[in-house]
């Protein structure tokens, strides 16, 4: 099974560097169908690997930590410990596994670019096989991000992926995509290296304090070293603040915003639906796996406060500026600011309900927003236009169209039955629960922008596609065909991202058990309620060590640092 797991993330970029060296001239037909074969065996690859990760027996909560992965792949490929050495050296790893955090979004990265592939069918004609194997390689860095506890190869990942999708908004995209492409590349690269400067603190700081640990750059036992004997908390401080800021820009939190709604805008359909439905997952990923296992004072006296109020900030900063678009991809790129802004609220609820309700909003919103800029492409492509006040009353000429959009809309306002209500409930009530009455006022602010997201998503769907009938002007008069209604393939692109929108909002359970054990697991951290100083957990350890060797105890006061 390891094998398997290095299949599924190596083989769409085999299939891409088929495509690029093996016949670069290929006609679009063909490259389409390489791309589509490859995805879907990607697809097919990953629910072997789900049910081979169903299959195993779950460990003991009092055996396992924060971070812990199965189905591992787990090779060294640089080894500095030295024979006789006093103090152990340190390996590199090739570490691979699965969580069930991160094989629900591995299998929702495969699903995502299925449908983008086929959103992508008729509407790239120049240099195609070019085109689908950014996606794929695109696709392959989004999983190994999700697949790898190490946190060299983490980082490596986590940069890989700017590169197709920098070439995808600059390529293929719209009037503006060189500034578009450019604004995105500086921002995520920019926060990334901030964040590259914290994890390598962390890692020379955790071992100077565990100078035992031979494996610093393996996530889970970095984090069970911190666990067992937690940093300073200035430390930790400094240390939150710098990893955070990529993961921040990724998010994107506010104000670290301003390059979505033009990468968003400008990017190809299959750009638009990776970026939102996965890509920025990434960062809330990264505030999972990375700061709320190894930084928990940090993550409780700094993140919550300011996480919260940044996320609050966004929901309804990001709520008002979808009200006043025009143009309708815009106004979805600025609704993925406010729905990413619940994922962390319920992130840093740091309790069992919110980081459940986080992680479900991370899959909620990778579908209802995936499937929001399917639509969006697919009467583009019709109409060559996304202004609302060019559109109107698309449901007579495209009925099923405009189904799709209605659910869709329903679905990411958080209808009741649909995905959107189970993620967003569990996300504000896990935060109404959190902090010293801060907890309140955010998931107060967080409930006023469900009432707006259901306010601007509703306006577009009466204003685009009911009332008087209103299309733009070369689409009127003789010798225009009609507009077609979906055909079988964008059926095909829809259908299961509509589906899964409403068993998740139907049953969300089964998603819920696959996460559990490791959601307790973090929020075990926390014990629901606080985190215990650094410092005095510090002294207590000194003073038990002191009474085991009759030597005198350490006083509370005293300046002592692990």
């Amino acid at each position: 099974m390891p094998s398997l797991l290095v299949l599924m993330i190596f083989l769409p970029a085999i299939a891409a560097v088929a495509l690029l060296l093996l016949d670069p001239q290929a006609t679009a037909v063909r490259a389409r169908w390489v791309a589509l074969l490859a995805t879907v065996a990607t697809f097919l690859v990953s629910w072997g690997v789900a049910a081979q990760f169903l299959a195993l027996p779950e460990v003991a909560g009092d055996q396992r930590g924060a971070v812990h992965p199965q189905l591992v792949h787990r090779h060294t490929w640089l080894d500095l410990s030295q024979a006789g050495a006093q103090s152990p050296g340190v390996k590199l790893e090739f570490f691979l596994g699965l969580d069930g955090i991160s094989l629900s979004l591995v299998v929702l990265t495969t699903i995502l670019t299925i449908s983008s592939v086929l959103v992508s069918w008729t509407a790239i004609k120049d240099r195609a096989a070019q085109f689908y194997a950014c996606v794929l390689i695109l696709e392959t860095g989004l999983i190994g991000v999700f697949c790898a506890f190490d946190i060299i190869l983490f980082y490596v990942f986590f940069e890989f992926t700017l590169i197709p999708l920098f070439f995808l908004v600059g390529i293929w995209g719209g009037p503006l995509r060189r500034y578009a492409a450019g604004k995105f590349f500086v921002y995520t690269l920019g926060g990334s290296l901030i964040t590259l400067l914290g994890l390598v603190s962390l890692v020379v700081t955790t071992v100077k304090a565990n100078p035992t640990l031979t494996t610093p750059f393996s996530i889970p036992d970095l984090s069970n070293a911190l666990t067992l004997n937690p940093l300073d908390t200035s430390i930790q401080f400094t240390l939150f603040l710098m990893i955070a800021a990529g993961f921040m820009v990724k998010v994107p939190l506010f104000p670290f915003h301003t390059w979505l709604p033009l990468a968003h805008v400008e990017a190809p359909t299959a750009g638009s639906v990776l970026l939102a439905g996965v890509l920025l997952k990434l960062g809330t990923y990264g505030f999972l796996r990375m700061l709320l296992p190894m930084l928990p004072y940090a993550c409780l006296h700094t993140g919550l406060p300011l996480i919260g109020a940044m996320a609050s900030i966004g929901i309804i900063y990001g709520s008002f500026c979808a009200l006043s678009q025009n143009d309708i991809k815009k106004l979805v790129a600025y609704s993925s600011v406010a729905h990413l802004g619940f994922c962390m609220l319920g992130l840093f609820a740091l309790n069992v309900e919110g980081i459940s309700g986080g992680v479900l909003q991370m899959i909620n919103h990778g579908l209802s927003t995936g499937a929001l800029f399917c639509i969006v492409g697919m009467f583009y492509e019709r109409y060559h236009t996304r202004q609302l006040n060019e559109l109107g009353g698309l449901a007579t000429r495209l009925p099923l169209l405009g189904v799709a959009m209605v659910f869709t809309s329903f679905a990411s306002i958080g209808l009741p039955g649909l995905n959107g209500f189970v993620g967003e409930f569990l996300c504000l009530a896990g935060m109404f629960r959190a902090g010293d009455g801060q907890g309140v006022i955010f998931s107060a602010l967080g409930a006023i922008g469900v009432v707006l997201g259901a306010w601007y998503l509703l306006g577009v769907v009466q204003h685009a596609f009911f009332g008087p009938v209103h299309v733009p002007a070369e689409h009127h008069g003789p010798g225009h065909e009609p507009v077609a209604d979906l055909n079988a393939r964008e059926v095909a692109a829809l259908a299961p991202l509509l589906v899964l929108c409403l068993v998740l909002g139907l049953f969300p359970q089964p998603l819920l058990d696959l996460i559990r054990p490791d959601v307790e697991a973090v929020a075990k951290l926390y014990g629901d309620v606080h985190v215990t100083n650094p410092n005095t957990h510090l002294h207590a350890s000194l003073n038990n060590h002191a009474s085991q060797k009759n030597l005198p105890s350490v006083a509370l006061g005293s300046e002592v640092r692990p």
